[in-house]
């Protein structure tokens, strides 16, 4: 499978977009391995996925995007990917604690594992793992960092 990776600037700090011909496989905060594509003027499929990626994150960044239409590809184990599912139909500008989380996927034990699976979600920002909190009300944490979760969260709760 060919894949493509791009630099992206945003607000946020720069973001590592990863796609094939077919969805976008990744958003990361840090550089993952393979080459960056130098643009996204390109014909190639995974570019054009690429390029509407970005376009819909920096529309999402400006408050003018809530839902992502940019197909998306989550590979990991069965129990991640139930939680990654479940992280896609928390509503914008709403968040839920890791417990709320594990009652959804009907495994209230699991909350340390859903937790490390909420960690390990490839594409955020798109699957909304900045929407999970502590059940005490504190941020957690997040791989862009605990100050960019916070932003997220309040730029969706401004444009609720």
């Amino acid at each position: 499978m060919k894949t493509a990776q791009w630099l992206m600037p945003s607000k946020m700090g720069p973001l590592y977009l990863v796609a094939s011909e077919k969805s976008l496989l990744g958003l990361y905060w840090k550089k993952q391995t393979g080459p960056l594509v130098e643009s996204l003027n390109s014909s190639e499929p995974e570019v054009k996925i690429l390029k509407r990626a970005a376009q819909e994150i920096e529309e999402y960044l400006s408050g003018d995007r809530k839902e992502f239409e940019v197909p998306i590809d989550l590979k990991g184990t069965p129990f991640q990917e139930q939680v990654w599912q479940q992280l896609r139909k928390i509503p914008y500008g709403q968040t839920i604690s890791y417990k709320e989380l594990a009652m959804k996927i009907k495994n209230e034990k699991a909350i340390r594992a859903v937790g490390t699976a909420n960690g390990r979600n490839p594409i955020s920002l798109i699957v909304p793992c900045h929407r999970v909190i502590a059940s005490d009300g504190t941020l957690g944490g997040y791989a862009g960092g605990v100050s960019i979760k916070d932003q997220l969260l309040k730029l969706e709760s401004e444009q609720r």
